[in-house]
């Protein structure tokens, strides 16, 4: 029995799970090739292997004649018959061989065709595993570091790869550690293997582990409309129901928080935000900014803008750290999201209503009407003074406020209304 080939037949099998069958066929190429090297090419040579046993035999198919010419291809009929006494002149033969320095020589081919060829059915047994498993969640350990940040992760019969690219920078590893990643993509190397690529730090990762977290979102009842996410640091997903009496973000965020909880721990204390879907955009965008309060809004279709005005005491939650609570709101709507403040606003619409104001249209100085306005707060406006456009449009907003029956909002509303364009 040939120990040693058998030991190597059950490794291929357990650790990189290849089947014997296909190992065998890898060996079997491999001393075909040694032993028709040191036979001569013109041998028609077979090399068997018994896969229980793991003996070798080779085999040279001759023709039976009664003259030899070619002895690497002929056999005389009285030799034949000590092996087939049935044989006959014609007829063709499977003649044990041992070829001259088979051994250094088959050794040597054996192993750079085994390598190979192992190596293809390696690739072919890791796409077989693993190709139907992309944008699946995988464990596995950290067993070393390549090129600066990049991990070799052991899955168990494969090591995949954790480019630096493809990891938070706020994370931070050793080697032993055990973590999961996002299966991102199987693809072929030159040399003829294959590359399993992990991801920890694509939005996928985290639709995934809320999959695993939240049964509501794997059959179907709740759905993850959209999400967006600066590895990290934040992750923001719009959550939606198909049936009424679930609530989504309930669904998602579990009792006393549990299910969310489990995701930031395994995110490294991401900070995740869930809101609820609607279907039009300014819904949308003010669940996005709740509890904020969207003073103004404007949406602009043709270049794909969305400009808002904020209270001043908002703005920088608005925007967040490095503009990436903006940055993120306008990629889950799908629009540029522009931010000004309430102060910026009210000092841009003040020097248009002086702009206008300093014009010679006579429509700016006829009695005052205020279209959407209700005629018994124009009067207020007569009776404080501000009896034409000309004279509102001067007016500062406290003054305006100042007025019975006038609110801050209110105020707002009219000096907005008046600067509008009017033909006469």
């Amino acid at each position: 029995m040939n120990k040693d080939l058998v030991a190597i037949f059950e490794y291929m099998e357990r650790e990189k799970g290849i089947k014997r069958e296909v190992v065998m066929q890898a060996i079997i190429t491999a001393l075909t090739a040694a032993a028709k090297k040191s036979l001569k090419d013109e041998a028609n040579v077979s090399v068997q292997i018994h896969p229980k046993s793991g003996d070798i035999e080779v085999f040279c198919e001759k023709e039976i004649v009664e003259t030899v010419q070619h002895p690497a291809r002929e056999i005389r009929l009285s030799v034949a018959r000590e092996l087939d006494p049935d044989c006959e002149v014609g007829q063709f033969i499977d003649v044990p061989v041992t070829p001259e320095k088979f051994g250094r020589i088959a050794a040597a081919t054996a192993r750079q065709i085994i390598s190979q060829n192992l190596r293809s059915a390696e690739r072919d047994v890791i796409y077989e595993e693993y190709r139907h498993r992309v944008g699946e969640i995988v464990s596995g350990v950290i067993k070393r570091f390549f090129k600066g940040p990049n991990l070799v992760i052991d899955l168990g019969k494969v090591e995949a790869i954790l480019p630096g690219r493809n990891y938070p920078k706020t994370e931070k590893y050793q080697v032993g550690n055990k973590l999961c990643a996002l299966l991102y993509e199987v693809k072929d190397l030159e040399n003829g293997g294959a590359e399993v690529v992990l991801t920890r730090s694509h939005p996928e990762f985290v639709k995934e582990l809320f999959q695993h977290e939240v049964p509501e979102l794997a059959d179907g009842t709740v759905e993850i409309a959209a999400i967006v996410r600066d590895a990290g640091y934040r992750t923001k997903l719009i959550v939606r129901s198909h049936d009424q009496k679930v609530d989504p973000v309930g669904a998602c965020v579990g009792l006393r928080g549990s299910r969310v909880k489990n995701i930031i721990r395994e995110l490294n204390n991401e900070k995740i935000d869930i809101i609820p879907w609607a279907a039009d955009t300014e819904t949308l965008l003010q669940n996005i900014l709740s509890p904020i309060e969207i003073r103004k809004i404007g949406i602009n279709e043709d270049e794909n803008v969305i400009a808002i005005v904020v209270d001043d005491a908002d703005y920088a939650a608005v925007i967040g750290k490095r503009g990436m609570n903006a940055r993120l709101t306008g990629q889950l709507l799908g629009y540029e999201l522009e931010v000004q403040r309430m102060s910026e606003y009210n000092k841009a619409l003040e020097l248009q209503r002086l702009q206008l104001a300093e014009s010679n249209d006579p429509i700016l100085d006829q009695p005052l009407e205020i279209e959407g306005i209700n005629k018994l707060i124009i009067q207020n406006l007569v009776h404080a003074g501000l009896d034409t456009l000309r004279k509102l449009l001067l007016a500062r907003l406290d003054q305006v406020a100042a007025v019975p029956g006038i609110s801050l909002d209110l105020a707002y509303k009219i000096l907005e209304e008046a600067s509008k364009p009017r033909s006469a």
